[in-house]
This record gives structure tokens, C-alpha cells and sequence, in this order.
């Protein structure tokens, strides 16, 4: 069994870009362009690099203090410490960064996270690779294949436009307080900020009876 997650939004209860680009009050440009991405409206690649090209010049220090600053999402340590002791296997999809998700690998028990990364010369930021395009599916199928899952066995949690991909690959589509597109396609809604009701779905969707615990 395998829980594929999306991270901003959904892992972490923030957007990593609006809230960088706060530090030098560009997020309101940031967020309309984020905004568009998450709806669809634009090509969301071309967002992401309109994006880190507003925000260049911004110190390395910076970028890493606003990453280690954003909350997990309330009940996602409880979810994740649940499915992780029932056997499940867990990979998070992120259109953000390897400086927001490397951490999340360890706190959340994550067996695999694909993200793009921050380019930085003499320690400001100064471009992206992206690893992660608007398909996420391409990515998360690399290690489904690699893992050998059954497309059956396989829960998707996401929120946004550009996720909607990773709904053709899995057996459970939980759209997580999500925007109508997404909610539209999902399996199932769950709009309560709380990702520790995820088990319920799962519980119900396959008939288990994996248990919450509590977590540190």
C-alpha cells in the first residue's frame, strides 16, 4: 500500500514563495501568480519560473529560515506515524523545494520525495531546476513501478490544479480542503484541516482498521 502525498497545502500548512516574498514585499505579485498555477489558469512551469525570477538576489540564510519555519499541517505527523506502522509505504510530490521537503523526510517517515531545487550563486537564490513539472504523475511513477504498487493500492492526497494528474494513478482520490476542480475528480472531499481524518477514509475504503496513535 502506498499514501502519495502533495506537500504545501497539504504536509505543510503554508506556501513556501508567498510567504519568501514577503521579505521584500513582492507577495502580492507572488501570490497572484501562485494562485493562477493552483487554479489552472496558467501553465504552471512558466508560474514557477516568473516567480523565482521576482524573488532573485534573495540570501541563501533567508530562504532557509522561511523553509524551516513552515507549519506541518495539523494531524499530517499523526496520518503519516499511523500509515507508516500499519506497513504502508509514503512519497510526497512537491512543485516546491528540497529546502522545505528534505526535512519533512525525517519528521514524517517519508520513504521518497521528488521536489525541484533553488539554484543559489554566491548565496543568493538565482534560478530553479525543476525535477517536478505540472505532471506529478510522471514522477510518482518511477518509484510505483520501482516499488511494484497496484494501482488499486494506491491513496493520492492533494489540493491543487496541478496535482490532478496523480488522480489517474491511484485507487483512492482524496482531494484535502481542495479547489472545485480537484474536488470535482477526487474519490472523496475531506475540507476538515485536520490529515489525521484521512485514516477514517482509508479505514472505510479498504476496510482496515489501522490505528492512530499518539505522536511526540
Amino acid at each position: 500500500m502506498l499514501a502519495i502525498f502533495d506537500v504545501e497545502g497539504v504536509l505543510l500548512d503554508a506556501e513556501f514563495l508567498p510567504i519568501l516574498a514577503e521579505k521584500i514585499n513582492k507577495q502580492d505579485e507572488i501570490w497572484e501568480i501562485t494562485r493562477k498555477g493552483i487554479e489552472g489558469v496558467i501553465n504552471w512551469e512558466e508560474g514557477l519560473k516568473k516567480r523565482i525570477e521576482l524573488l532573485r538576489g534573495i540570501n541563501y540564510e533567508t530562504c532557509t529560515e522561511v523553509a524551516d519555519s513552515l507549519k506541518i499541517m495539523t494531524g499530517a505527523r499523526e496520518a503519516c506515524h499511523a500509515l507508516k506502522a500499519a506497513g504502508w509505504k509514503l512519497m510526497a510530490v512537491s512543485g516546491g523545494f528540497t529546502i522545505m521537503t528534505d526535512r519533512l523526510r525525517e519528521d514524517l517517515g517519508l520513504d521518497y520525495v521528488f521536489s525541484n531545487e533553488l539554484i543559489f550563486k554566491n548565496g543568493k537564490l538565482d534560478g530553479v531546476v525543476i525535477n517536478v513539472n505540472s505532471d506529478k504523475a510522471k514522477s510518482a511513477i518511477i518509484k510505483i513501478n520501482e516499488w511494484k504498487e497496484k494501482k488499486e493500492n494506491i491513496v493520492v492526497i492533494v489540493d491543487g490544479a496541478n496535482d490532478v494528474k496523480l488522480f489517474d494513478i491511484c485507487g483512492l482520490g482524496v482531494a484535502f480542503r481542495a479547489q472545485d476542480v480537484v474536488k470535482d475528480l477526487a474519490t472523496v472531499t475531506l475540507d476538515e484541516k485536520d490529515l489525521s481524518k484521512l485514516i477514517d477514509i482509508i479505514n472505510m475504503h479498504y476496510g482496515m482498521k489501522i490505528q492512530l496513535q499518539t505522536v511526540a
